[in-house]
């Protein structure tokens, strides 16, 4: 049996619970959506901040990332970026707005009954109250990839929506404890929506690789991936 096409990511397409407060929604982003979202990072790859690869542990990034609202490094958030200050462009409106509904769709309680448990007049509510302050928007090149980690550089434990456009990617969802099992890989494809809170919000994850040439005819991405992940910081509360 080719490991490569029966791997032990899961190949089903439903919008599911993935881990208490973790919910996979598989083509949450229509095709006209995603072309027009990847059009505002050609917008936004212009600057003022162009994609960079920051520097880990001394080694750059195989991605390349383009911040809005904060700016993000190895030390933490920052207002500004480089030795001449250079401040990012603010987070959309828009992209505050699409989170929300994100949290809306992502929590139903017939799809998340773990967490946070509220019923579809309070979900509304809550989801209204989210947030975000910046987002990271990180492009794969072909050959890319990105080790498991934490998104634990915020305040807020508020939840970490994620967007996918161009390329499947293998996403692997942890645990909150340590890099290793258990996990699970799952595939993320072009419009899919991923959301993490409550118990699983700092949950390690990674993307060990991502599948070259999977993108949808139309996506707006001809090669590679976009990945924009939008939280909040709390420094705002």
């Amino acid at each position: 049996m080719d490991d490569a096409l029966f791997g032990e990511e899961r190949l089903d397409r439903r919008a599911r619970e993935v881990l208490p407060g973790a919910v996979h929604v598989p083509a949450w982003l229509s095709l006209r959506r995603q072309r027009w979202i990847a059009d505002r990072f050609e917008e936004w790859g212009r600057g003022p901040i162009a994609p960079h690869s920051p520097l880990v542990g001394g080694h750059p990034m195989s991605v390349r990332m383009v911040p809005l609202g904060l700016v993000w490094g190895p030390a933490g958030w920052s207002e500004t970026a480089g030795p001449e200050g250079a401040a990012p462009l603010p987070l959309p409106e828009w992209l505050v707005r699409l989170s929300r509904a994100a949290l809306r769709s992502a929590f139903d309680p017939r799809t998340a009954p773990s967490w946070p448990g509220l019923d579809p007049a309070r979900l509304d509510a809550w989801a209204e109250t989210y947030e975000p302050d910046v987002a990271l928007v990180n492009y794969y090149p072909p050959g890319a990839r990105m080790g498991m980690h934490q998104d634990r550089d915020e305040s807020s434990s508020a939840p970490v929506v994620s967007l996918s456009i161009g390329d499947t990617a293998v996403f692997r969802a942890g645990n909150t404890q340590t890099r290793s099992r258990p996990y699970e890989d799952l595939r993320l494809a072009s419009g899919d929506l991923i959301v993490f809170g409550g118990p699983s919000r700092f949950m390690f994850h990674g993307v060990p690789r991502v599948l070259e040439g999977s993108a949808p005819q139309g996506c707006g991405v001809l090669r590679g991936r976009i990945n924009i992940t939008v939280r909040a910081t709390g420094r705002q509360e």
